[in-house]
């Protein structure tokens, strides 16, 4: 499944390889959260250009060498402007290099991750909130996107030429609002960016979504378009939301399945209009409804080549492997599981000198910094056994059912390996710990 292209775009992005790189466009499909998981489910939808850069949001460009180039994607009432540009990592972490993603969020850190980037990237077009706190509004839907939901990406090969002239088409014309939630939507934006490259390769769904352009629908119309023109290079990944405490995203589904299977709408139709539900029915099944975006899907991580999901067996291997270390770690340290979300709630994101996060933990009177990404997590000894318990929570949310197609074999080893590391490097802290903690 072009398994070339994807790894040459790979290292493009972490600055390895960036003149042997194919030019590409990827389709991002993104799933529904908050509002619209609840009630619309249609979710949204971004392209990302691998060799298109940006001076700002507005103003597109062609990458120089280790460029990562932008993601474009349309949304209402942001600033007045129609559409963005945001490189992809912060696009989809609200950081600026792979290395600072965290390896677990809650809300307040990625609020805070968010302002962090907002203030060092936006501030001109997206001013301080009350008192210089956090403004409110649509514009976090700029950066920070897998902390939201899954997404599902869909990976053509493109050209050089018509790069440069979108970049012309784009840059010629006026940027202002122009959202429209039936006929100019974030979908009809992508449809009209792939459209450039290979006319009438993605259309609207007549019967499934009637009429409206939807996110699954072109997702599904550009996957058909790669498998009928093999001669092109194509990819397929899944690029999971970050483990954590934010809520968790839904299946992304099109207009007349997102009505078809809300019981809340259904079922008053049932005894009511059971010709109306008979209509629904063969709208949905005749539609995008068996379109699965995460079917045979590799899986993304920014720094390492895309891998097959977990299989049950590993899956099993590995959860057999976690809970003998979680049973020791209950038994050898003084934080216990009812303890840390105490801990964390009280905590303060931060950033460390190279711009990776740390929650500050108050515990007395001194407070003890916990890195959250890879690369800063195993600090000092009085954060290890407070590290232990966030890549415990990280693990077993990794390793549900529901989660392993979503997750690589590597990235969990890697997590235990850390784990153990971390647990063979204890001392004799936990009456320290216990006594500033306190018991239940």
């Amino acid at each position: 499944m072009g398994r070339r292209l994807f790894s040459a775009v790979v290292f493009l992005l972490l600055g390895w390889s960036s003149m042997q790189a194919h030019a590409s466009a990827t389709l991002l499909l993104e799933e529904p959260y908050s509002v619209d998981g609840t009630f619309a489910g249609t979710g949204h939808v971004a392209v990302y250009l691998n060799r298109v850069c940006a001076d700002t949001p507005f103003q597109l460009r062609r990458c120089e060498p280790g460029e990562q180039g932008v993601v474009l994607s349309r949304y209402h009432g942001i600033a007045g402007y129609d559409w963005f540009a945001i490189p992809l990592v912060p696009y989809l972490y609200a950081v600026d290099l792979p290395e600072q993603v965290p390896l677990y969020a809650d809300p307040k850190l990625v609020s805070f991750l968010r302002d962090q980037y907002r203030r060092k990237h936006f501030e001109k077009f997206i001013a301080d909130g009350v008192d210089g706190g956090v403004p409110e509004g649509p514009w976090v839907q700029l950066v920070g996107s897998s902390y939201d939901r899954t997404s599902y990406a869909f990976e053509i090969e493109t050209s050089e030429k018509k790069d440069d002239e979108l970049i012309r088409n784009l840059n010629a014309r006026k940027n202002v609002g122009m959202y429209k939630l039936l006929s100019s939507n974030c979908a009809d934006f992508v449809k009209g960016i792939i459209n450039f490259y290979y006319p009438g390769a993605l259309h609207r769904g007549i019967i499934g979504d009637f009429g409206v352009t939807t996110p699954k629908q072109i997702a599904k119309c550009l996957m058909r378009f790669s498998k009928h023109h093999p001669e092109l290079e194509s990819a397929h990944f899944v690029i999971p939301q970050v483990p954590g405490t934010v809520k968790r995203s839904k299946p992304v589904r099109g207009v007349v399945e997102s009505a078809f299977k809300a019981k809340k709408y259904m079922a008053p139709l049932l005894v009511w209009h059971p010709a109306v539900v008979a209509c629904f029915a063969a709208a949905y099944f005749t539609g995008s409804s068996g379109f699965d975006p995460g079917k045979h899907a590799l899986v993304f991580d920014p720094r390492r080549d895309p891998e097959a999901p977990l299989n049950a067996q590993q899956r099993r291997e590995y959860q057999d492997r976690l809970e003998r270390l979680a049973r020791s770690i209950s038994e050898d340290t003084g934080v216990g599981e009812t303890k840390w979300p105490r801990l964390e709630a009280s905590a303060e994101p931060q950033l460390d000198a190279a711009g990776r996060p740390l929650l500050l933990l108050h515990m007395g009177e001194n407070p003890v910094e916990l890195g959250l990404s890879r690369d800063n997590i195993v600090r000092g000894r009085e954060s290890q056994e407070f590290a232990q318990r966030l890549l415990l929570a990280r693990l077993r949310e990794e390793l549900l059912r529901k989660s392993s197609a979503k997750v690589a074999a590597s990235d969990v080893h890697a997590d235990l390996e850390l784990l153990e590391e971390l647990h063979r490097g204890r001392d004799n802290m936990s009456s320290r710990v216990s006594s500033v903690v306190g018991t239940e």
